[in-house]
């Protein structure tokens, strides 16, 4: 982050009280009766759309009948059998893009089975109890190595414990939890919900993870290779696009990402600097959560500069939505073009853009925007490959996530195919791990 001697940036500007009650949960919990209204509205539908939806392919019927007739615990085991991590997704899955965009309530009433809201009700539950509804198959004496403990590397460690296979987790970072722990808003995931579901997984014994470990620097593919049995990376995507316009440089220029996990790593939000008037380049998730995390901490003007007009933005219009009610202003149609110093603060320079058989362009038009923060959120890039082939800019994978290599699977960000959605890692890990197991045990290739 920019450091707080810069002039225009601060700490303090709001409250404790005020910013315990902006970082609040996004979504409070259902309440008792909540649950059963909610639950009562589901028609139970045979091929439910809602299923087909669902990266994960949880029966959501199912769920929701155990949760109204009053088993929320065996609504949980439902929703763990095929995702389990559902109690995170449960809180960041773009459920209004997924399943309950293809809710039938929705399409005939406006209105979907709040389907998100009743996975948390059920996981939540079973989690408060401290139960972990699968336990460990006879060791099958076999090994793996899983490179990064972030969705996909956790659903695939958990599923291989479960067949027997013992596993070891090398993650980069001091904590365990990847993209859930570190890099998405802190309203969507408090309490440290994170830590506590990372907790939870292990308890199905089997899984050792070893921290500040990295691909690259301090592990080896050829080592892993020749020290386990099999090999699973989940590495996500560690590099960051560069701007690359003049003044990109300057101390006001910095990743929103670091932003992002600075505050979700922070004890005292109080005590975080932030500017007053802010501008954010991007148009994802990553752009979405540090503008409106910025406004939450007393930022008094955030603006969301992105190069494409509204429906090519890939935050959903969900988060579009959510960043202009808590007061985002939201610039469509302009690129940067250069960074410069203006008495106590910086200046971005935008173009207004235009796409023109096809390609995007610059019309020449240009707008000045003052700022004291400029948070750059356009795209993150594989930190490193370790020597397999690569499709586009990630690992290429084929059937479940199997490699140019033989012995070594990816899945998550880091590889080819897919969306880069938690929930979509759990399910690519999930698969992976059957994979290697089949593959280990001498099944069919």
């Amino acid at each position: 982050m920019t450091s707080p001697m810069t002039p225009g940036i601060a700490a303090d500007r709001l409250s404790d009280e005020a910013l315990a009650q902006n970082f609040a949960d996004l979504h409070e919990p259902l309440e008792p009766h909540e649950v059963r209204v909610a639950a009562d509205r589901c028609y139970f539908c045979h091929d439910a759309p809602c299923v087909t939806a669902c990266p994960t392919d949880i029966d959501i019927p199912l769920f929701i009948r155990q949760i109204s007739t009053g088993t929320s615990e065996a609504a949980a085991k439902t929703i763990f059998d095929m995702n389990i991590l559902g109690g995170m997704c449960a809180r960041v899955c773009p459920t209004e893009e997924l399943c309950e965009q293809a809710c039938v309530r929705e399409a005939s009433e406006g209105k979907p089975v709040e389907i998100g809201r009743l996975q948390r009700h059920a996981t939540d539950t079973l989690m408060a109890q401290n139960i972990h509804p699968f336990s460990r198959a006879a060791s099958t004496g076999k090994t793996v190595a899983v490179v990064g403990a972030g969705p996909a590397g956790l659903s695939c460690a958990h599923r291989l414990a479960m067949q027997g296979i013992d596993v070891t987790i090398y993650d980069a970072r001091p904590k365990a939890g990847g993209l859930n722990e570190y890099g998405i808003a802190a309203y969507k995931s408090t309490n440290d919900f994170a830590a506590k579901e990372v907790d939870w997984l292990l308890s199905i014994g089997g899984i050792t993870i070893e921290n500040n470990k990295a691909l690259g620097e301090d592990l080896t593919l050829d080592g892993l290779s020749a020290d386990f049995d099999a090999v699973f990376l989940s590495i996500g995507l560690g590099g960051v696009n560069a701007l690359g316009i003049a003044g990109d440089d300057d101390d006001s220029v910095s990743e929103a990402v670091v932003f992002i996990e600075t505050l979700r790593q922070s004890s005292d939000l109080a005590s975080l600097p932030i500017g007053r008037n802010v501008v954010v380049i991007g148009g994802g998730m990553t752009a979405v959560d540090a503008a409106v995390q910025s406004k939450l901490l007393g930022a008094e003007q955030v603006t969301i500069a992105y190069r494409r007009g509204r429906e090519a933005m890939s935050a959903s219009r969900y988060e579009q939505d959510l960043a202009a009610s808590q007061g985002v202003k939201l610039l469509f149609n302009v690129r940067p073009k250069k960074v410069e110093a203006e008495g106590t603060s910086v200046v971005l320079e935008v173009e207004y853009t235009a796409t023109k058989d096809g390609k995007l362009t610059g019309t020449g038009e240009t707008l000045r925007i003052a700022a004291d923060q400029v948070f750059v959120a356009i795209g993150q890039t594989l930190a490193t490959d370790g020597g397999l082939t690569l499709e586009g800019r990630k690992i290429a994978v084929t059937g479940a996530g199997r490699t140019s290599r033989e012995g070594v699977w990816a899945g998550g960000d880091c590889a080819s195919g897919g969306d880069d959605l938690t929930v979509t890692a759990v399910a690519e890990g999930r698969d992976a791990a059957m994979d290697i197991h089949v593959t280990l045990m001498g099944g069919a290739n």
